[in-house]
């Protein structure tokens, strides 16, 4: 059972990682744009310092504690680590990895970002661990006001996008590219990992 426990929190926290470098990617390819949220956290860098990713960590702490009052319970200890992790990543791998003002080579970066961060996306998901801030947001606002996830998201992504974008975030075709493409991406990814990690958790049990 601790192996179990083990993997799932491996997938939990390594898919994390994965979606963070992706993150910082698409950041550094922000020529063309970054995602809809990372346009309000490069936004608000720019004009109040800290980093991008203690912004990361300040806006979901701000939606984990709306949501916990919305629900009158406090989140399962995944959506405080996704909270926390995700935006210590970003700021890591952004110190890691480096800048380039070459049109080419930020285009890259960015392509190569929304394949990473999704895939990572559909990591950290598979173990059912605790969801996001911002997904949570996103449920709530389903459940309250109906409509679909598909509506309730685009709705917010338009939303941070204005707000990022009047404060300067880089908003560009990439920032529509990572809004329409991800979710399919995820969509693929998943499944993947569900199965690998099936795969995993199926041979500890074959072991004990």
């Amino acid at each position: 059972m601790r192996k179990i426990t083990g993997w799932r929190w491996t997938f939990f926290i390594g898919g994390m990682m994965i979606m963070a470098l992706g993150i910082t990617m698409s950041i550094k390819g922000k020529i063309v744009g970054t995602s809809p949220w990372d346009v309000l956290h490069v936004g608000l860098f720019q004009n109040f310092g800290l980093t991008i990713g203690t912004w990361s960590i300040l806006t979901g702490f701000l939606i984990v504690v709306s949501t916990s009052l919305v629900l009158r319970e406090w989140p399962k200890i995944g959506t405080w680590l996704n909270m926390l992790l995700i935006g210590s990543f970003i700021d890591v791998f952004n110190w890691l990895l480096p800048s380039t003002e070459i049109y080419g080579l930020q285009i890259t970066y960015f392509v190569l970002g929304l394949f990473v961060l999704s895939f990572g996306c559909g990591m950290y998901i598979a173990p059912n661990m605790g969801a996001g801030p911002r997904d949570t947001l996103m449920m709530i606002l389903v459940e309250k006001f109906g409509g679909t996830i598909k509506t309730a998201r685009m709705g917010i992504e338009v939303l941070v996008t204005i707000l990022g974008g009047l404060l300067g975030g880089p908003v560009g075709v990439g920032t529509v590219l990572i809004a329409l493409t991800s979710g399919y991406i995820v969509q693929y990814s998943l499944p993947y990992c569900r199965k690998v990690l099936m795969k995993c958790i199926g041979n500890m049990e074959g072991m004990m």
